[in-house]
């Protein structure tokens, strides 16, 4: 199994595609290794899935005297039936937060004719059995509860077993009540029949469970969908099973093939796989995706135009998959409402809960009800960075948000170890179909006063990108000149100073040798030093890898000149921002009247006119707009209107370079990107 660090921080996703080979599906795993117990004969069982939860059920049937041989190859174990009656009589189990362990057990050990205990972590002494209780005390079981009433642990006696009248469960909390119900019937050795109360939800569930018991030897029949008549048989091994791929283990992969492009293959479970979660190409269908399900295999990809739709799904029917579709609501064109998930309260955590206090950590909007969800994303899909995703000890929360990445920002997942509990290995898997995002820079040159610093830095507030003043670096070149006493007209010495500077951009702070200097870099006597430190090559040249080294996930925002041309030549945006020598000039007067600093309209006007000609001159990096920067006159422009329009282009720019990398069949099935 892998193992992971306390916290795993995953980078910007640009694209996803591959194949996968799925685990074996955990609901299976656990119903074919209780079925193999019980039955009679020796069952060979393929495909097991290795994970916590199958691992509890194992340890459980062991200690209740099962034998179980391993080896024979990955995922094989033979199990000897027990023929209905387990030889340990008495036992403490330990089910960890196996849903799918002990809720099956305690119906089975409780028509078992022995004193059995079961126990769980603590959330699994917080997820309800009562229903499944009551419907088996009316069959004469003796259950106590050894702490709060309606929920583990137990305490079981043997009880006198009677099933001559329908046994009545409700169906409206737990598919797995009535699986474990039907589950353990057949120990009787008599014919009997279960009536379900109110709506049964997770149906297909129930369809793995009698799929399976008729495997074993036990057929069940149904009346009205809600009332199940069980024969007087037992269970026979099949003397061969193959688990199938985890249908909702695939929903991360298949909607990462719809949400990054794909196409995304996962082998294993197909069209005829016996798991109601299957069912979940259907809703990535709805959202516009491109499906193909094949016999032993479904591949997923983008649509083939726009990006996914909105969606408003009842998906009772697939409450695990369901998460995956609260993620993938963060990259639909408007709000997704999720139904009929009042099932998520009771699972290994409160998934309504949990999923919409994370799913707004990432930038959604999230109305939240008592058995649904409704997912606003964020604007233009613009996901917020570096969110830290909380996983609750849910496997499922800790997998659904890695497909975050994808919108091509950092995610940092918190526990990931989390994903053993069905899917070990999961994040090295998906590593593999998916390709880090070269870190986006935008690049924004202008003229002196108009206004690029200041729309620089909003810009990278507004993204969570860091942000390079890279006038900054030649004013503290400058002001590192002055208190060394270095001769402003000595290209060399300035730049072995430039290469060997201590400095460090902390938000708004700006440190020299470790001492705030952000006050001493805007005085006149710096700012006329760092215009003439900013034109001599060598000094540029020694701040270039320097300049380069604040290109970091999620991205950067670089004011300055040559950011486009020279520092970022690859920039995903690259901007020349100007306003007329009039407007700069009104700016620059309001500035200083700011500072309290006397200053002339025609004077300032007169200055910045001279300027332009200097800098268009100038030998080293002169004012030039790059051939293939977007020109923004902001003349007439607020600060917010000025940063919106560079937004929206670089909205346009991921859109469309991430598909310009691709090639051939690749960039035909990417469809949209949202990287």
């Amino acid at each position: 199994m892998a193992s992971y660090p306390p916290v795993l921080d995953l980078p910007p996703l640009a694209h996803a595609q591959g194949s996968v080979r799925l685990p074996g599906s955990k609901s299976i795993s656990n119903r074919t290794l209780l079925l193999a117990a019980l039955a009679r004969g020796v069952t060979e069982i393929h495909d097991l899935l290795s994970s916590d939860d199958v691992d509890r059920m194992l340890e459980a049937l062991e200690t209740l005297g099962v034998r179980v041989q391993r080896g024979g190859g990955r995922g094989v174990l033979r199990v000897h039936g027990c023929d209905g009656a387990f030889p340990v009589k008495r036992a403490d189990l330990f089910l960890g937060n196996a849903g799918t362990a002990l809720r099956p057990l305690t119906a089975a050990l409780a028509l078992s004719g022995g004193h059995y205990r079961l126990s769980g972590v603590p959330r699994m002494h917080e997820r309800p059995i009562g229903d499944l209780v009551d419907a088996l005390r009316q069959a004469g079981a003796q259950i106590d509860y050894l702490g709060r009433e309606g929920f583990p642990p137990l305490d079981i006696r043997p009880g006198e077993i009677s099933v001559d009248q329908p046994l009545s469960i409700r169906g409206e909390v737990s598919s797995q009540f009535l699986t474990a119900l039907l589950m353990a019937l057949p120990l009787t050795g008599r014919a009997c029949e279960v009536k379900v109360e109110g709506e049964l939800i997770s149906r297909p569930y129930i369809e793995i469970t009698l799929n399976l018991m008729a495997r074993f030897g036990v057929s069940v029949s149904r009346r009205d969908g809600s009332l199940f008549a069980l024969p007087a048989s037992g269970y026979v091994s099949p003397g061969a099973y193959h688990v199938e791929g985890d249908a909702s283990s695939a929903s991360y992969f298949l909607a990462a093939g719809a949400i990054g492009g794909g196409p995304v293959r996962v082998l294993g479970v197909g069209r005829d796989s016996i798991q109601g979660d299957v069912r979940f190409t259907e809703a990535l269908q709805a959202m516009g995706a491109r499906v193909m399900l094949g016999e032993s295999s479904i591949e997923a990809a983008a649509p083939d135009q726009g990006q996914l739709r909105a969606f408003d799904l009842d998906l009772n029917h697939i409450p695990d998959a369901a998460m995956t579709l609260a993620v993938a609501a963060l990259f639909a064109d408007g709000p997704c409402r999720l139904r009929n998930i009042a099932s998520w309260r009771v699972k290994e955590t409160d998934r309504i809960v949990a999923m919409a206090t994370e799913l707004r950590k990432v930038g959604a909007q999230v109305e939240e009800g008592p058995d649904y969800l409704v997912v606003t994303p964020p604007h233009a899909s613009r996901l917020t960075p570096h969110a830290r995703i909380d996983t609750y000890d849910d496997h499922r929360i800790a997998m659904c948000f890695s497909l975050v990445a994808l919108g091509g920002v950092p995610i940092r997942i918190n526990d990931p170890a989390c994903v053993a509990k069905t899917f070990p290995d999961y994040f090295d898997r998906f590593a593999e179909i998916t390709v880090p995002a070269a870190t986006p820079v935008i690049a924004i040159d202008g003229p002196s006063a108009s206004g690029k610093g200041t729309v620089a830095r909003r810009v990278a507030e507004a993204l969570g990108f860091g942000f390079l003043d890279s006038g900054a670096l030649y004013r503290l070149v400058a002001l590192q000149a002055l208190r060394s006493g270095v001769d402003l007209d000595d290209p060399q010495a300035l730049a072995r100073l430039a290469a060997e500077l201590d400095c460090r951009f902390e938000g708004e702070t700006v440190l020299l040798s470790g001492e705030p200097v952000a006050p001493a870099l805007r005085t006149e006597e710096v700012s006329v030093a760092a215009s003439r430190v900013a034109a001599l090559q060598p000094v540029r040249s020694a701040l270039l890898e320097r300049q380069r080294a604040f290109r970091r996930p999620p991205g950067l925002v670089a004011d300055g000149r040559d950011m486009g041309s020279v520092v970022f030549p690859d920039a995903q945006l690259k901007v020349f921002l100007t306003a007329s020598p009039e407007e700069r000039a009104r700016r620059r007067h309001k500035q200083l009247m700011e500072k309290g600093i006397d200053a002339r309209l025609p004077t300032l006007l007169q200055d910045i006119n001279a300027r332009d000609v200097r800098d268009a001159g100038r030998e080293a990096a002169p004012l030039v707009q790059c051939k293939d920067a977007r020109l923004l006159d902001t003349t007439g422009l607020t600060v917010d209107q000025a940063a919106r329009q560079v937004l929206d282009w670089f909205d346009e720019s991921r859109n469309k370079q991430p598909l310009a990398r691709l090639s051939g069949d690749a960039r035909r099935s990417a469809g949209r990107d949202h990287s």
